[in-house]
């Protein structure tokens, strides 16, 4: 008995790919093939046609995101023009009223020298509050925001990044303008004052003025984060700054006398006042490196508020 005989199955030739037309040129061939790994089409090419970036790619780290904001923050005009008038304001006043009194003869006894330079520091910080609210608002204005969540998701990252960069440059530019200041008053006035300025005086009118206001700035970038909106934040910086003061011109009844003098000895203009206070001056509120401790205090709680509603809230 035999076996059926099964046809062998068909032989079929390797498919070959179309060829094209007599008188196509030669590329027209090349474009029906799938890139290989030796094809070379581009940098990077991983086998099997993949892509592969020639970048290195590494974790983001909050010197990028420093990088980054430096980048933006010297590249804009607001930031040039804020600054430029902060300085014209501080250095200029101080200068002017310096001048001014070296004019009247005495009329700096009984009284520091570099407490000329607390006059334009008063404009100034308008200054300052107006930059640290559009560190982070004039993003939210053109949408900029979105793009830097993207690039950096961590929004931790984002807010400690801008509050640095901010805080720096605001520091280093507000103590160039004090230490100008106040070496000027000290040379136009030094005949005419009977007070000389001790170590600590000179320290808190330059260092702990310039942290002051940058802390201040600070305060004023947790406020532009938490309204999203420049003017609204802006203007809510202001009244923080000046309504205490004229709030408490109005209090004229003796009921009011203790709200009165607190909301006078806790004013922004008095605790500025107070750093540039010797020691036989008379201080009413908190005197000495107490005002920097409490601005401190006041930007911490706010970029902690700041920081919360950055997390929760969408860009």
């Amino acid at each position: 008995m035999t076996t059926p005989q099964h046809p062998a199955p068909p032989q079929h030739a390797p498919q070959q790919a179309p060829q094209p037309p007599a008188g196509a040129p030669a590329y027209a061939h090349q474009a029906h093939q799938a890139p290989g790994p030796q094809a070379g089409y581009w940098p990077g090419q991983a086998p099997g046609g993949g892509y592969v970036s020639p970048i290195p790619i590494r974790r983001a780290t909050l010197a990028d995101a420093l990088l980054s904001e430096w980048t933006k923050i010297r590249s804009v005009r607001s930031t040039v023009w804020t600054l430029g008038v902060m300085v014209l304001l501080v250095v200029g006043i101080g200068l002017l009223v310096a001048i001014g009194f070296d004019s009247a003869g005495d009329a700096m006894q009984g009284g520091s020298p570099l407490f000329v330079g607390f006059f334009g520091l008063l404009l100034g910080i308008i200054c300052v509050i107006t930059l640290g609210v559009l560190t982070i608002s004039s993003e939210y204005g053109t949408g900029l925001i979105r793009t830097t969540l993207t690039a950096c998701p961590n929004r931790g990252r984002v807010l400690a990044a801008k509050a640095t960069v901010f805080f720096l440059l605001t520091f280093t530019i507000m103590l160039l303008c004090t230490v100008l200041v106040s070496m000027a008053g000290w040379a136009l006035l030094e005949d005419q004052s009977s007070v000389d300025p001790s170590a600590d005086v000179w320290l808190r009118a330059t260092v702990g003025v310039s942290l002051y206001t940058a802390a201040l700035g600070l305060v004023a970038l947790a406020v532009g984060t938490l309204l999203r909106h420049s003017a609204g934040a802006i203007t809510v910086m202001l009244g923080v700054v000046l309504l205490p003061l004229v709030l408490a011109m109005f209090m004229a009844t003796e009921a009011l006398s203790d709200v009165r003098k607190a909301f006078f000895d806790y004013s922004i203009p008095n605790q500025l006042a107070a750093f540039y206070a010797t020691s036989s001056d008379p201080v009413s509120g908190p005197g000495g490196w107490t005002p920097l401790a409490i601005v401190a205090g006041v930007a911490a709680v706010a970029l902690g508020g700041a920081y919360a509603s950055l997390a929760k809230r969408d860009a």
